[in-house]
């Protein structure tokens, strides 16, 4: 088996190396980095020289790229500016992320064209329609153990694909999105064309946040990571929108657990009768928490830390969202397929690489 990964040396491709490599000493792996995201240089050689992935210094913008890549049998599209905020923050163009997320799959799904690969995008849960989500009914759940997040409103009208079990594949994705999360849609769609067109297999995974080791944390992307780093360098913290009080609750998932679903969908080749083209893959309820929750756990991994209580900034931002867990029981029921690493567990690896580098923000930013 040889397979191609992008964004090999970003966050979520050098965790998956690392994983298949444990699991498939056999398999051949072909890696493909831009290096655009800072800090990712650090992962080349981990994976280049102990992982043994032959490394390629390219983008997937550029079609010529591509052509000097060995045929693969499997692609495994990791590549992607993946942040809410691309294209408006001043820090991306809107161009620039339509032609990475956009642009870089259809080269992506050329390459599959001419090499009979099959291709797997991991794709996100802000494909989904945000005026929706936005307009939830919630209320705020406190206890004296800690719970301080919002949870939707029992007994209230839900729009079709949500329920208190999170948002499900059948929710809208309707616009707005986000830039970000058109392109994600679009990448989605054309390459479901492609595959049925050209006979090759094809698989979405619609991931929630991704958290662990070693991950670029930032406010708009990795924000688990951000705030642990944050913590453990004394910076300031701040809580944005929805009454400034950090109640809004994202789900996590390592990307370690993708690996036991991405076995079965290479396994499966081209028998995709049954089994649902689209799943989500996150953490699910079990596995979520506030940012108000999360600055308690990290309060008491580091009294010490001279970062005081957030700032508080209650005015919304227009693609935040209050609560956005995924449902995903899909993958459960087609696949057999959960999270296997609890959340506590991802937040105190993250912590024990916090400690290990003491000044990664900086490094990363």
């Amino acid at each position: 088996m040889r397979i191609l990964i992008t964004g090999v040396c970003g966050f979520v491709g050098t965790s998956l190396v690392r994983e298949i490599r444990r699991a498939h000493p056999d398999w051949e792996l072909v890696g493909l980095d831009n290096f655009s995201r800072a800090g990712s240089w650090r992962n080349k050689d981990s994976v280049e020289t102990e992982a043994g992935v032959h490394l390629f210094h390219g983008d997937i913008r550029s079609a010529s790229d591509l052509e000097t890549l060995p045929p693969c049998d499997w692609v495994l599209d990791a590549a992607a500016n993946p942040s809410v905020l691309a294209g408006v923050d001043g820090q991306t163009s809107s161009r620039q992320l339509v032609e990475h997320n956009l642009a870089g799959t259809i080269n992506l799904l050329e390459y599959c064209r001419r090499h009979e690969a099959g291709f797997i995008l991991l794709s996100t849960s802000r494909v989904y329609s945000i005026p929706p989500l936005a307009g939830l009914s919630i209320r705020v759940e406190q206890t004296h153990e800690g719970r301080n997040r919002f949870t939707p409103e029992p007994g209230t009208p839900m729009p079709t694909g949500v329920s208190p079990a999170g948002v499900a594949e059948s929710f809208s994705t309707e616009p707005p999105v986000s830039l970000y999360g058109s392109t994600k849609v679009a990448s989605e769609h054309l390459a479901r064309e492609y595959g049925c067109t050209y006979g090759f297999p094809v698989w979405i995974n619609r991931c929630g946040v991704l958290a662990g080791a070693g991950q670029f944390g930032h406010p708009a992307q990795g924000i688990f990571a951000f705030w642990v780093h944050a913590f453990r360098e004394g910076r300031p913290l701040k809580y944005i929108g929805f009454d400034g009080e950090g109640r809004q609750v994202r789900d996590c998932l390592h990307p370690r657990d993708l690996l036991p679903l991405l076995d079965q969908q290479m396994g499966a080749g081209n028998d995709v009768s049954g089994k649902p083209a689209v799943v989500n893959l996150a953490g699910g309820l079990e596995n979520s928490m506030s940012l108000a929750e999360l600055t308690r756990w990290c309060r008491k991994r580091y009294p010490d830390s001279p970062t005081g209580e957030p700032e508080s900034s209650p005015e919304n931002r227009p693609f935040d969202l209050p609560w956005v867990v995924l449902d995903t029981h899909r993958a459960k029921e087609a696949w057999g397929w959960q999270p296997g690493t609890p959340i506590e567990s991802i937040l105190g690896e993250i912590a024990a690489f916090a400690d290990e580098q003491p000044e990664w923000l900086s490094l990363t930013f």
